[in-house]
């Protein structure tokens, strides 16, 4: 194992995370994976989590550093207590890195946009600041908590004051990039799209394994952590609606992934009468994601349209298509954008509408079949990460020609350390 301060390739970057650790979050375990193989020397500062509990690991070139995180934000109160334990954390962890292995950009990913101060003190050493602009923060709370209020207003100046703080943007698709010109104030060369999708190489198709299937002739599958905002309600009536409504019981979902609204839904597909229809896997390693994705004949993604969800792309989608599953989805803006001919668009957050998509793509095999061959196509040409790498060095590249030599610190001379 290298030691955290051990020398470092001449471009260094420092990437900060808080929402999951890595290489859990699969988009900035990609960034910095690429990074690295670019070249880069690698830091990553982020949270533990169960399985992910080393305060430090060296994993494909990418340093990780870890701290302690005590308590989950579920109220308003206990999310602000945990976003200032993790911006305490996360400075004491980038001094100890910037007297060590040492950075030369900072990268940030949201939520939550509370690192703009710390952005703002490295960039007063020299350091640049790009802003990987990952979700809608005002526009998820929205949805979550309901309204703006004084907190939305207080989540917009934070957006707004990181915007004005970094020097370039990476973002995830064209309608977050227009968020970062209008909201946000950057010139739209400044704003680099880099969207997500999984690896060419970290995904595999199985045989189908039947057992999913629980005796049933089809099998629907959901992908992704639980959260209240992600619509899984919609997807659990939708099955109810299949079998009481239209009296169609020959299959089985599978919901695959963990989150913290997965045991409220597992308890409220109990509380309708749909348990026997419904597994509920938790998170699972990489192999067998796979195979349950390998077996399943149709996915659903039940995000209901708002401000948010038709500006988000959603991860799920794209890798449906990459095992040729034929999506049944609301009609959102930039799901059309990713999945194009290999979803059906039912009308927007009408459970009765996602039962009846399913129902039309069960009657209809050739169909099935077509957007089979789109999606995988489609993921294999246009959206697997491997076409994200060339934006995101472009955007690295800009960053080190505008780059500010900082001052040189010795190391080994007494760095901070976070609480472990």
């Amino acid at each position: 194992m290298t030691k955290p301060n051990a020398p470092s390739p001449a471009r260094r970057v420092l990437i900060v995370v808080q929402n999951l650790p890595v290489p859990f979050d699969r988009r900035v375990w990609l960034e910095a994976t690429s990074l690295a193989r670019a070249g880069y020397g690698v830091s990553v500062i982020c949270p533990k989590m169960r399985g992910y509990n080393a305060a430090y690991e060296e994993l494909e070139g990418v340093a990780i550093h870890r701290y302690r995180l005590p308590f989950s934000g579920e109220s308003k109160l206990s999310f602000v207590a945990e976003f200032l334990w993790c911006f305490v954390a996360t400075a004491l962890l980038s001094a100890r890195i910037a007297l060590g292995r040492g950075f030369d950009v900072l990268q940030v990913c949201n939520p939550p946009e509370i690192y703009w101060p710390l952005a703002a003190f490295w960039r007063l050493l020299g350091k640049r600041f790009i802003f990987d602009h990952h979700d809608l923060s005002p526009e998820m709370y929205a949805v979550k908590f309901g309204g703006g209020g004084g907190i939305g207003r207080a989540l917009l100046w934070l957006e707004r004051m990181t915007f004005r703080q970094a020097d370039l943007v990476i973002t995830t698709n064209e309608s977050h990039k227009r968020i970062a010109v209008r909201r946000g104030g950057k010139r739209p060369e400044d704003v680099y799209v880099v969207r997500s999708g999984p690896s060419l190489d970290r995904f595999a198709l199985y045989p189908p394994d039947p057992s999913w299937r629980r005796g049933k002739k089809f099998l629907l599958v959901y992908l992704g952590e639980i959260c209240a905002q992600d619509g899984v309600d919609h997807l659990a009536r939708a099955v109810k609606i299949l079998a009481e409504t239209f009296n169609f019981r020959d299959f089985h979902a599978v919901f695959v992934g963990g989150g913290p609204h997965q045991p409220a839904i597992k308890a409220y597909a109990r509380e309708i009468g749909v348990a026997d229809y419904c597994t509920f896997t938790g998170r699972v390693s990489d192999e067998q994601l796979c195979r349950i994705l390998s077996s399943a004949d149709i996915a659903i993604d039940p995000d209901p349209k708002n401000e948010w969800s038709d500006q988000s792309t959603m991860n799920k989608m794209i890798e449906y298509m990459f095992f040729g599953l034929p999506i049944v989805c609301y009609d959102l803006t930039e799901a059309r954008v990713s999945a194009g001919d290999a979803a059906l668009y039912v009308e927007a957050n009408k459970e009765v509408a996602l039962a009846q998509g399913v129902l039309r793509l069960i009657g209809d095999p050739e169909r099935r079949a077509q957007m089979r061959d789109y999606g995988m196509a489609r993921l294999r040409t246009q959206l697997a990460w491997e076409f994200s790498v060339p934006p995101l060095l472009a955007a690295y590249d800009k960053a080190f020609a505008s780059h500010r030599p900082s001052p040189v610190v010795a190391e080994g001379s007494g760095a901070t350390r976070a609480a472990e």
